[in-house]
């Protein structure tokens, strides 16, 4: 496992392809000027020993030398070893709905977007907390397993998205029915579940299987997001928008946020709804939640010992700038003489 330092020194290897550009620039500036003088032919017996191949290597070593340098200045790490650390915190699992419904545009960028963003910035402000997502729509898919790696959780967050589900619809009570397997820690006595929705087409039995939920001890709140009023479904091809959802009368599909619904799941669990169209507020509101909630050491593994590196890079880096200054541009002597296409003897 390899762990950067400093990476803002990659910035400095912007400067090889400067010097790529300056190279080829001056190569066929001093073509051009000897063509002036005189002839290739004349060139090759005013100068037999110079070499455009060397002249190219030495660059080459050059620019290898210094991207070594580069990389040994961002001191990359390797974890040598895998441990078992405890941690405290509390289980929180976001179930995102992803049904078309939530590409209504009737909040800003739409629903989807808006959720993600929600859902990144909690996790952003949570410590040691393990958090796990789920997405859903027709069906469930358990997108990231409960984890304390909350870098690997916002880059899964990016790539929800409806085309994720084989089928449209909203399993609510699917996503919930699979929470319950992302809480491997039966001593954990905070487990907190998330539900980010508009609300549409939440089946009726759902409040039954939330307050079942809870009654496993598991901290229920919703998140509604998109408007009363509502909003059409964009349809796109390619990333080109090409119209609207329409129903089976040729009608533009109007989809609107249903907070009574989300309201309902969540009084059934003894949680709270939320607003979430305003996206500081649920924010604040579920982060200090959780961070009053009394927390429960778990074990977890990870890489530690890392140990620096960067000696080798610098090395390397210094043995190809010394291979740079020692090495001539000119042509290799004893290579010369060796004919190995037997030119010399055609020529007689």
């Amino acid at each position: 496992m390899y762990r950067i330092e400093e990476p803002i020194y990659f910035y400095l290897l912007t400067i090889i392809p400067a010097m790529i550009v300056v190279f080829l620039l001056v190569f066929w500036w001093k073509k051009r000027t000897q063509k002036k003088f005189s002839d290739a032919e004349l060139l090759k017996k005013l100068a037999p020993n110079a070499s455009t191949f060397k002249n190219s290597l030495k660059f080459v070593f050059l620019l290898l030398g210094i991207a070594f340098l580069v990389i040994g200045l961002t001191n990359p790490k390797m974890g040598t070893k895998l441990k078992t650390v405890k941690r405290e915190g509390v289980d929180v699992v976001f179930a995102l709905d992803v049904s078309k419904s939530m590409l209504a545009e009737d909040i800003a960028p739409n629903r989807l977007e808006k959720s993600k963003q929600i859902i990144a910035k909690i996790i952003n402000r949570l410590g040691s907390d393990r958090v796990g997502i789920i997405v859903y729509a027709g069906n469930s898919y358990p997108l990231l397993p409960i984890t304390t790696d909350h870098g690997a959780a916002n880059m899964f967050l990016q790539n929800a998205s409806p085309d994720m589900v084989s089928s449209q619809g909203t399993d609510i009570n699917g996503a919930l029915e699979l929470a319950k397997t992302f809480y491997n820690n039966d001593e954990q006595t905070n487990r907190f579940l998330i539900i980010i929705s508009d609300g549409e087409d939440h089946q009726e039995e759902t409040k039954q299987v939330a307050q079942n939920l809870a009654n496993d001890g598991v901290k229920i709140y919703t998140i509604g997001v998109g408007t009363e009023r509502g909003g059409p479904i964009p349809m796109r091809l390619n990333g080109a928008m090409i119209g609207y959802k329409k129903d089976n009368k040729g009608e533009t599909v109007i989809t609107k946020r249903k907070p009574e619904v989300l309201q309902d799941i969540a009084d059934a669990a003894d949680g709270n709804y939320i607003d979430g169209n305003v996206t500081e507020n649920p924010v604040k509101e579920i982060a200090d939640i959780i961070a009053n909630a009394e927390k429960n050491e778990f074990e977890t593994k990870q890489f530690s010992d890392y140990k620096d590196q960067f000696q080798w890079f610098i090395a390397i880096g210094l043995l190809f700038l010394l291979i740079d200054v020692f090495l001539f541009d000119k042509k290799t002597k004893w290579l010369k003489k060796v004919d190995l296409f037997n030119e010399e003897k055609n020529k007689k």
